[in-house]
């Protein structure tokens, strides 16, 4: 969504900036990876962001009682930060999520002939459960279905949409049970209000006695089990790669627990994260959730308490003919064709202690080159990349400290031939990841750009001096980055971005320009909710302002890195020629408060009349989208009559000239 302007820019500016560009100064080109994405099954990233199943715990991983109290203490307190206690519309879920309606013995859990997982809802005539705390839409169908068996051999259950006290704000559907076993019988309604917080579904036994297997409720228009407002923003990002499905959640992670009905897929507890783990969005979700973006896929294989078996046969089930365990597995699961998947990174943060499965770096090598090995006996054409930290050194680890190498430097040492590239992550911003609340723009931008510097300079510096390299660059994926903050306003990590980390991302984007020598590619962590560039409540998404400028500098800035001098204390400037040379794209960050002119001295270019500019700000630096509101921070496009005279960057703002050439420049 674009804004237009439709007058042009001043003719005659008064010029504040001199920008010093030379045709013949080049860098090498910018890999579109670089714009990439992770998603992670934590907190509302995929559930009750990506994927629109609205129930939850649906296959009833805790016990229905009739203590019902879904969310505990609705505060997320932080014991590192005792000062900082947030508070959020989307609590994590803690206990059941199901009220009992009616006689509370007239529902019990059983394990016999459990449905899924270790128990199932019993329930008798007269009594039922409900889930609260729904969000419809008025005029929208939202289709749903439920396994019941009937003991006895047939039972009448009322099903119920309610968003209100009234006859008249319900729909409900009597639906019959006859046989001796689980049978899927499907429901659906149309609401006539909108309520963000306030429906419920009711499931009521009219007469028998049932087994409750499992249900599901999801909006009418779902794009194949997606939310399809989530998927629009998402297409708007245009992320070349997307990695899943962590992050920390894969180091407990059995994939296996993620394929077949989804039914039927037992349900866990997040092995990492808080809340439970629905295994509803699998592998074959997750590509079918890249196919729908056109995207390429990123798979992560676990190596905490993970093994090399698994990992391999996680291949095959990616990759495999049929006549592998694994691909026979994904065939007899509907997709007898293989996937393909390229990129897989082998573990995550191994070296971090809060890792399942973390162990001293010297006995992790060895693990790292099995798995590699034994996924590359899967597939040789894999690219992987291995898990990095450039800085860190474990001191409990003695073999580490006594041989003075850090994770990185280990693992580039002993694990180099089992790896294409070495991951490093890094988060920064105010609490939780300095003491401060809010410092200067300048100083915000500038943590970014220095976090992206230290790893790039750092590897430069390193890498030459191993002999194991003999003189091969191992390029950089910097496979999580972002800015991390309190509060959470949308659940778990669901922090807000305002302009200033807007802006941020910009500069995160102008450093990675810089460096594109040895950083190929960056996933910016994590796309929906946890601090994400796409926020969403229970009926709506929005583009954060993070998201704004990825998407911006995706569209509109060029792939052939040019370099610009300039002397300014806290301006930003990139430049870049589009891929076929016929244009000179122009990056101003400007943090300040007041509008600045930049001039134009080119050697090789010679400009064309008229330009497009694009840029994001706001009316101040707190200026950030909410879900369901219009839009505060948005791209706007602005014509350009005379670029020569100098270009205008507005307050608060990140902007891209799109400056046309009077001759290619090859």
């Amino acid at each position: 969504m674009l804004g237009a302007l439709p007058f042009a820019l001043s003719a005659q500016p008064t010029i504040d900036v001199d920008l010093r560009i030379d045709a013949d100064k080049r860098a090498e080109a910018i890999n579109p990876m670089i714009y990439g994405q992770f998603i992670e099954h934590m907190g509302r990233c995929i559930y009750g962001g990506i994927w629109a199943e609205m129930l939850e715990d649906r296959k009833f991983y805790h016990s229905v009682t009739e203590d019902y109290d879904p969310y505990g203490d609705q505060t997320l307190a932080d014991p590192d930060f005792p000062g900082i206690i947030d508070t959020t519309e989307f609590p994590v879920v803690s206990s059941s999520p199901w009220e009992i309606v009616g006689e509370p013995s007239g529902v019990t859990m059983v394990t016999e002939d459990s449905f899924v997982g270790k128990h199932t809802p019993q329930i008798a005539t007269g009594s039922g459960i409900r889930q609260n705390d729904l969000g419809i839409k008025e005029g929208l169908a939202y289709p749903g279905y439920l396994w019941v068996k009937p003991i006895g051999g047939s039972a009448e259950v009322e099903v119920s949409l309610n968003w209100g006290d009234g006859e008249d704000q319900k729909r409900s559907q009597v639906i019959k049970f006859s046989g001796k076993k689980y049978a899927k019988k499907d429901f659906a309604f149309t609401p006539d209000e909108t309520t963000s917080q306030g429906a419920s579904l009711a499931v009521r036994v009219l007469s028998g006695t049932i087994q409750l297997g499992t249900l599901s409720l999801m909006p009418g228009d779902n794009i194949n089990g997606m939310r399809s407002d989530t998927i629009e923003l998402l297409k708007e990002l245009d992320s070349p790669i997307y990695r899943w499905p962590g992050g920390n959640f894969v180091s407990g992670y059995d994939w296996r627990d993620g394929i077949g009905d989804r039914d039927r897929r037992p349900p866990r507890t997040n092995p990492a994260w808080t809340g439970v783990e629905h295994n509803d969005f699998g592998t074959d979700e997750f590509l079918a959730f890249c196919r729908l973006l056109e995207t390429e896929p990123m798979i992560a294989a676990n190596t905490g308490f993970g093994d090399a078996y698994s990992a391999k046969q996680w291949v095959e089930y990616a990759n495999g003919d049929t006549s592998t365990i694994g691909g026979s597995w994904r065939a007899e699961n509907g997709n007898k064709k293989p996937y393909d998947v390229e990129y897989w990174c082998v573990g995550n943060e191994m070296w971090g202690n809060w890792q399942l499965g973390h162990m001293q770096l010297h006995h992790y090598t060895l693990k790292h080159n099995r798995v590699a090995e034994a996924m590359l006996e899967a597939d040789s054409d894999l690219i992987l990349i291995a898990s990095g930290d450039l800085e860190r050194v474990n001191e409990t680890d003695l073999v580490q400290v006594r041989r003075g190498v850090t994770w990185t430097e280990g693992m580039l040492k002993d694990s180099h031939e089992y790896m294409d590239y070495i991951s490093e992550h890094f988060y920064t911003g105010r609490t939780p990841w300095s003491d401060t609340e809010r410092g200067p723009i300048a100083e915000h931008l500038e943590s970014m750009r220095q976090n992206i510097r230290t790893k790039a300079e750092g590897h430069r510096e390193l890498q030459p001096k191993l002999e194991e390299l003999d003189g091969k660059q191992m390029p950089i994926a910097m496979t999580e980055w972002n800015y991390w903050h309190r509060n959470y306003k949308y659940g778990e990590l669901g922090c807000v971005y305002d302009i200033a980390d807007g802006l941020g991302i910009a500069a995160g984007l102008h450093e990675y320009f810089r460096h594109t020598d040895i950083i190929d590619m960056a996933l910016y962590a994590q796309t929906v909710n946890v601090i994400g560039a796409i926020k969403t409540t229970r009926i709506a998404a929005e583009m954060a302002t993070t998201g704004i400028a990825l998407t911006m500098y995706r569209r509109h800035f060029g792939t052939l890195p040019v370099e610009v001098e300039f002397e300014h204390d806290v301006l930003d400037v990139s430049a870049a020629l589009t891929e076929d040379g016929k244009a000179l794209t122009l990056s101003v960050i400007n943090p300040t408060e007041s509008e600045i002119t930049v001039g134009l001295d080119l050697s090789g270019f010679a400009l064309s009349d008229g330009g497009t500019r694009w840029h994001f700000s706001g009316p101040d630096e707190f200026a950030h989208n909410t879900p369901g509101k219009k839009r505060v921070v948005e791209v706007v496009e602005t014509e350009i009559s005379q670029p020569a005279e100098g270009l205008s960057s507005p307050a608060l703002s990140a902007s891209i000239f799109v400056l046309p050439l009077n001759k290619a420049v090859k």
